[in-house]
């Protein structure tokens, strides 16, 4: 066991970091980038488990059994801060204390670790607070900072980090991988890990929930029966229901956990009117929740929409003469119909509209469905 082990079809980079575990091009800010699904945020956490492995060995540090590693991999560990938002975006005052963190010497490792995984999610102003820290970080603390591609980070920053530059793992990858880790039926997780595009943590929920994989099915042959401007509406409408609903499922249970959580730690009755001193600390864990719960939305929402490209990515890779695999093989027959129906250039024009609808739903404050309705009678 190793804790390079879960990056699959990542070898470049693993060689990089393994390098620089030894002493080699180690340096005191990196910047991990590369498409969702790709790893990022999990080869952030190996390379921070490698550095502070308990193996005096340098070429056997990353063993992935030490307390250290162990430690580490579990975000437990006292001197390795993992920092994630499930909100829009991460504060200022999250970053100030970032900073802080950062100024503290290592307790019982060799390094202070801070693993930032949403680094795109940060205004200017939050992340210009992070600039100083990371220009002159004190002698033992190493950042690590993750984003989808180097121009989602300010040049300010991106230009102090070394780069690991990570890519999309092939889909039998993918699927070796959920078979060795998770214990999944190989047939199921090769079709898991090709319809996830080799999404690693998609694949995974693909591949252990049936129901997943029925509402992507279901999302995927959605173009088959757009007839018409009233089939694109109820087309849309179903599209943000699927999305709402999935992103519910997940937020509720976590939502009435934490809040139970809350009270109890903080003594509340089991019944009758919160005492004053209380309701600050729940409206503020609600305020949280909602803006989780805006983001888990419009995350699932891209997801959904990402799923009804891959259809019109097959009907084009047809059109083009089939020189590489259908991300949608079961559903060959239709997807050749369908291709013989338009062209290449149709076929491009509506895979421009589902990207335009993804940017403007991800980056701006606009209504979902009005959105995804004008998207749907762009592709009839």
């Amino acid at each position: 066991m190793s804790v390079w082990d879960d990056l699959q079809g990542q070898p470049a980079v693993v060689a990089q970091l393994r390098q620089a575990t030894q002493g080699a091009g180690l340096s005191h800010a990196w910047l991990f980038t590369g498409p969702p699904g790709s790893g990022r945020s999990n080869a952030a956490k190996a390379f921070a488990a490698a550095l502070n492995c308990d193996q005096d060995d340098v070429r056997l540090r990353g063993c992935g059994e030490c307390a250290a590693c162990l430690t580490i991999l579990g975000e437990t560990h006292s001197d390795v801060a993992f920092v994630r938002t499930e909100k829009v975006t991460i504060t200022i005052d999250e970053a100030r204390e970032l900073v802080s963190t950062a100024g503290n010497r290592p307790s019982s490792a060799r390094w202070r670790i801070i693993v930032v995984e949403d680094a795109d999610r940060m205004a200017e102003r939050t992340t210009n607070v992070l600039l100083k820290a990371i220009e002159e970080p004190t002698p033992r603390t190493i950042w690590m900072l993750c984003a989808p591609s180097p121009a989602d980070v300010l040049v300010t920053i991106r230009s102090r980090c070394r780069a690991v530059a990570l890519r999309l793992p092939p889909a039998a990858d993918v699927a070796a991988l959920l078979v060795r880790r998770d214990g999944v039926d190989p047939a199921v997780a090769e079709r898991a890990a090709r319809a996830a595009q080799s999404h690693v943590g998609i694949a995974r929920r693909l591949a252990r929930d049936p129901e997943a994989r029925e509402r992507r099915l279901e999302t995927v042959r959605f173009p088959l029966a757009l007839r018409g401007v009233t089939a694109a509406v109820l087309m849309a409408e179903k599209l943000v229901k699927i999305a709402t609903e999935e992103a519910n499922s997940s937020n509720d249970e976590r939502d009435a956990a934490e809040r139970a959580a809350l009270l109890a730690t903080l003594g509340a009755p089991e019944s009758g009117t919160l005492p004053p001193a209380m309701r600050g600390q729940v409206k503020q864990l609600e305020d949280d929740q909602k803006r989780r719960a805006k983001r888990s939305v419009t995350d699932s929402l891209d997801r959904t929409l990402t799923d009804l490209l891959s259809f019109y990515r097959d009907v084009l890779i047809i059109q083009l003469g089939n020189a590489v695999e259908l991300v949608n093989i079961e559903l060959r027959a239709e997807l050749v119909a369908f291709a013989g129906h338009s062209t290449a250039e149709t076929t491009l024009a509506r895979m421009d509209a589902i990207n335009k609808a993804r940017n403007r739903i991800t980056t701006s404050n606009v209504a979902p469905l009005l959105t995804i309705e004008a998207m749907a009678a762009s592709l009839i």
